[in-house]
């Protein structure tokens, strides 16, 4: 597993939103996707069926959950 940060905001379900790595400034915003924990294919994630829902769970509820930590 490793960390990718969300580089589109307007496209988080697509791998090529992300970047590798932890952003390089503090995740500010509204309850948005700021990075995900997932596998890594290359340089972006494999976003599955189970981390596809794990990120509508944490958008949904306002809350971060174990592979998504959204924008504080």
């Amino acid at each position: 597993m490793a960390i990718f940060h969300l580089n589109d905001p307007t496209k988080p379900g697509l791998p090529s939103s992300y970047l590798p790595g932890p952003p390089s400034t503090p995740c500010a915003g509204n309850s948005q996707i700021c990075t995900i924990n997932a596998t890594a294919s290359g340089t972006v994630p494999v976003i599955t069926e189970a981390l596809r829902n794990e990120m509508l769970q944490a958008l949904n509820t306002h809350a971060n959950t174990a592979n998504v930590i959204l924008k504080a």
